[in-house]
């Protein structure tokens, strides 16, 4: 069986170059997907007098499903599903595109220090066009050897978060204890990956410093993990999608000409004004300006996965 993959992070501004930075392990160019995982941010811990926090103005999505998932702080979203939420440390805030949406998300004036992560998942086709959604669920946390979980999408330690999803996913919260050990039963036709917020770990044996991610592939029944010093980590994992994706900024489709479209839809519907009710809109008046679309790069965008 081969070993734990590890996923190297690359600091990226978040909204431009004077924003506040991210680490980003996926999409990697030795991996874009992760299940149906295809994007996964982790950022922080941000001191938001020095960084500014986090300031994304509105901004379309396409065929995929947004989790933000925080550790410190809080974070208001707004979409235009006419969702209006605080996201805070704990709990699940999900954005499902379908065939398109938008949202903002500003750090709260009362946040002084902001960590979490960002993941997206991407849809399968048969859900790419539908109606798009907002859902929020408070896991429960649930006590494993050696720590404790919280299980915000799937099923993870008997544990299964009654929130639904388009595709067979997994995410999850794990804080463990020092000198534990957590052995964790996972379906043997599903790929996993570790993200290491803090602490040190080692995933069957390997070992992950901060921010990289530890890819286990399918085949496995049981993933261990052992931690000397204590630790926050993530894990994501699901069925592989088995399908290839185009993804270029914050759209998702199965073509370059998808990508096209969409594009074309956002860049129209910021000439004609917030309240229109278009693929991304109507959106509340009074939001800051929206993102521009950046220019498509020369030639056929490629898909992957």
């Amino acid at each position: 069986m081969d070993d734990v993959q590890i996923l190297q992070p690359r600091e990226v501004p978040l909204g431009g170059p004077r924003a506040m930075p991210v680490r980003r392990t996926l999409p990697s160019r030795q991996r874009s997907l992760v299940g149906g995982w295809c994007f996964l941010d982790h950022y922080g811990p941000d001191d938001v007098a020095s960084t500014g926090g986090m300031v994304v103005p509105r901004h379309p999505h396409t065929a995929l499903a947004t989790v933000s998932w925080l550790f410190t702080g809080e974070i208001e979203h707004r979409d235009s599903t006419g969702a209006h939420a605080i996201v805070r440390p704990g709990e699940l805030n999900l954005m499902t595109a379908g065939r398109g949406v938008s949202h903002s998300e500003f750090s709260t004036e009362g946040t002084t220090t902001l960590h979490g992560v960002q993941l997206w998942f991407a849809l399968p086709a048969a859900s790419v066009d539908r109606e798009p959604t907002f859902e929020h669920h408070v896991p429960e946390p649930v006590y494993v050897p050696g720590g404790i979980a919280r299980v915000f999408l799937g099923e993870l330690f008997g544990e299964r978060s009654p929130v639904v999803t388009d595709g067979a996913l997994t995410g999850a919260e794990i804080l463990l204890d020092a000198d534990a050990e957590t052995v964790i039963e996972v379906p043997a036709d599903h790929e996993h990956a570790i993200l290491l917020d803090d602490g040190d770990i080692t995933v069957e044996g390997t070992a992950l410093e901060q921010s990289e991610l530890g890819y286990v592939a399918p085949g496995r029944t049981r993933i261990t993990l052992r931690s000397a010093t204590g630790a926050r980590l993530v894990l994501v994992g699901g069925e592989p999608l088995g399908e290839q994706i185009v993804m270029w900024w914050n759209f998702v489709g199965r073509s370059h000409e998808d990508v096209v479209a969409a594009r074309d839809a956002w860049m129209a519907e910021i000439a004609a004004g917030p309240q229109v009710e278009g693929r991304f809109g109507p959106f509340a008046p009074d939001q800051p300006a929206p993102l521009p679309a950046p220019a498509l790069p020369g030639g056929r965008l490629r898909a992957r996965g």
